[in-house]
């Protein structure tokens, strides 16, 4: 029998482990988990109301006149293998490309991957009919996407088979896909399709030089909630003030390329991660450059 202090224990493991992962992907986890308890709490009735009135329609009026649609399926799954493997997948994959590219950015890519694949589906219902879509599936193949364009020769393993390049292994997938799109599997591939495409598009976006963060205004409320932070405080404003105030010098100074980047990378780690992410070289760098204007 375990003790009282165990369980104390466990739970504060599981706890510790939840509060590490990147906050946007600890903010789906924990929607779309809560979702899924409350559809199962729910029963038959409840869930068929839920899901009719929260998937998306792919069809142009109801697209048009209940926006919130667009957003909303990403979160609803309709067993518990699929809110498992979707939230696998996503914690899998997801974690490294949103620690390189920031809660902000990612979140921008996660829910316009989603969006992506709703089009899809809504542009060809003529064809394909009409079905509520449900899941996140759209959403995280585009994360898999960005992965794949991210970190393309990092090796996936899978149980039974040999590890596998990410850019093969997600490449595979699409065409899965692809070739198996009209069967009658109750698959919305589609939608997978549509969010793969829209994941590479933004990353395409972003490597030549686009800023995904200027697009996340929506959903900055609630990282900021997730992270503990004042919601008005909005962390774009606070890097400028940041900015801002470490360039206020009397003599203003050219700074070169490097310098620049180097110190948006570290306004950039406290905006996320906070000062004390910081380390001991970096906060003194940061002081040289509050002091003298040096950056």
């Amino acid at each position: 029998m375990r003790s009282q202090s165990s369980y104390d224990s466990f739970w504060n493991t599981a706890k510790r482990g939840f509060m590490r992962m990147p906050v946007f992907i600890r903010s789906v986890i924990a929607i779309s988990v809560a979702v899924f308890v409350l559809q199962a709490i729910g029963g038959s009735l409840f869930n068929q109301w839920f899901v009719s009135f929260f998937g998306f329609r792919p069809e142009l009026m109801t697209a048009l006149t209940q926006p919130w649609r667009w957003f909303t399926y990403m979160f609803i799954h309709a067993s518990g293998f699929h809110i498992l493997f979707n939230m696998l997948w996503l914690w899998w994959m997801g974690r490294a490309v949103e620690e390189r590219l920031g809660a902000y950015s990612f979140s921008v890519l996660y829910l316009g991957a989603g969006i992506g694949g709703a089009l899809l589906q809504l542009a060809a219902s003529p064809l394909l009919g009409a079905p509520v879509v449900i899941g996140a599936s759209g959403a995280v193949l585009g994360v898999m996407v960005a992965f794949a364009m991210l970190y393309p020769t990092t090796p996936i393993m899978l149980l039974f088979f040999p590890p596998i390049e990410a850019r093969f292994f997600v490449a595979i997938w699409v065409v899965l896909d692809l070739l198996f799109l009209g069967n009658a599997d109750n698959i919305a591939r589609i939608v997978h399709l549509g969010g793969a495409g829209t994941g590479y598009l933004l990353i395409r976006y972003m490597q030549n030089g686009g800023d995904l963060e200027q697009f996340s205004r929506w959903v900055e409320p609630i990282l900021m909630k997730m992270k503990g932070e004042k919601v008005f405080t909005s962390p774009r404003t606070k890097r400028k003030s940041a900015e801002s105030y470490m360039r206020k010098v009397e003599d203003v100074e050219i700074l070169d390329e490097e310098k620049v980047s180097e110190m948006d990378r570290i306004l950039e780690k406290i905006s996320q991660k906070g000062y004390d992410s910081l380390t001991k070289e970096e906060k003194q760098r940061l002081f040289d450059m509050s002091k003298r204007g040096d950056t």
